[in-house]
């Protein structure tokens, strides 16, 4: 049967999409916790420096790059001398402890033979929960991407309780991805993609090269665990493709130990499965901002500042606000009126209702004077507003 009979109709998007990675301006890349530690007989140092390699040779073709790594409890478990898995959560948290130490270390030398500068992030669920902390955690790896560093992100599962897990770093590649605005995720697994049924069971199992992201045909297709160290399986990296495309991004899943993956998928090879976001990221991110029935408050704002954000696209500054209207929090949706109070635009606010009201009618270059701090130059940027 020819692979584009086995995939429903909704599976196969219209044409052949460009290749996610080498359209890509800023990608994440997820590493399973197999690969990092090698089948968990201990971190794979040579793998890791090849990962680092390849990383600096996109960070040459101008992509911006962050890394989502398991492998914390796997090697922990190596130190500690433990052949399978725990199922107590503090028993978990203990080998992760003892891991995460390893695995920084690993990384940040690494990278560092390939001139590359690296940082350690832990998140939890309530980090991406919370919207204050949400918006510290973007701001912390924007800033980090600018400075030219990669981040290394993993579950903190030093602290991690059951009902704040992501369950699994395939997850939490997808909510990074849609966190800071990524084009593309790209997971590298033990498997060469998603195939029409499990390849270690069935000989007759095609590999699918595009598929729609958000087919529910695809979890069917999806088998379980896919070994004793890790939790994910094709499932999870299914619905984390899924969860990526809603905010507009592209995934793909491909093999880790194909040579050269990262940079091969960035000059356009057709490697692995690629998911398809069928609505664009900016789009995605300006619709669910259109679509925000409960606003909390607005901003009445100039002349000036209506001419700017209409007709030149700019971001609303603080010196075009005359009037700041209801309560609300740092990184809500507000409206933006004219002097006669119509909804000109809406968007993601950077400051709260009581510090905009301090800062409005004053130059951003003022704001950290006021406030004594400056979350952004801009009281709502340009990419965070939707025209009305």
């Amino acid at each position: 049967m020819a692979e584009d009979a086995i995939v429903s109709p909704s599976s196969r998007a219209s044409g052949r999409a460009e290749a996610a990675v080498r359209a890509a301006r800023r990608i994440v890349v997820k590493v399973g916790s197999s690969l990092v530690t090698d089948e968990g007989r201990g971190l794979d140092a040579a793998a890791i420096s090849q990962w680092g390699e390849q990383i600096a040779l996109l960070r040459g073709m101008g992509k911006d790059v962050v890394m989502v790594s398991s492998g914390a409890i796997a090697e922990g478990m190596k130190r500690l001398g433990w052949a399978k898995r725990p199922k107590e959560m503090h028993e978990q948290q203990a080998a992760a402890a003892v891991g995460q130490m390893g695995l920084a270390q690993v990384y940040e030398s690494c990278f560092r033979e390939h001139g590359l500068a690296t940082a350690q992030v832990l998140l939890t669920h309530d980090d991406l929960a919370d919207r204050k902390r949400y918006l510290n955690a973007r701001s912390t790896l924007l800033t980090l991407l600018q400075l030219g560093v990669v981040p290394i992100i993993n579950e903190n599962d030093t602290v991690v309780t059951d009902e704040i897990k992501f369950g699994d770093n395939d997850t939490l590649g997808a909510l990074v991805t849609n966190l800071i605005d990524a084009d593309c995720l790209v997971i590298l697994t033990d498997q060469q993609g998603l195939f029409t049924a499990d390849p270690r069971h069935d000989t007759q199992a095609k590999l699918l090269s595009q598929v729609a992201a958000g087919d529910p045909a695809l979890e069917s297709m999806a088998g379980g665990a896919g070994s004793s160290i890790g939790k994910g399986g094709m499932i999870t990296k299914v619905l984390a493709a899924r969860r990526a495309a809603s905010g507009g991004a592209h995934t793909v899943v491909a093999s880790g130990r194909e040579p050269g993956v990262l940079v091969r998928l960035a000059e356009g090879e057709d490697i692995g499965t690629q998911f398809v976001a069928q609505t664009p990221r900016l789009a995605a991110r300006k619709k669910w901002m259109a679509d925000h029935l409960q606003l909390r408050g607005s901003v009445r704002v100039d002349a000036g500042a209506v001419r700017a954000v209409q007709r030149e696209g700019k971001s609303l500054l603080p010196i075009g606000v005359i009037d700041v209207i209801g309560d609300f929090e740092r990184g809500e949706v507000v409206a933006c009126l004219d002097p006669e109070g119509r909804e000109i635009a809406r968007g993601l606010i950077n400051y709260s209702s009581s510090e905009a009201r301090r800062i409005m009618r004053r130059p951003s270059a003022e704001i950290e004077g006021i406030l004594g701090f400056v979350e952004e130059s801009e009281l709502i940027h340009r990419d965070n507003l939707v025209l009305r």
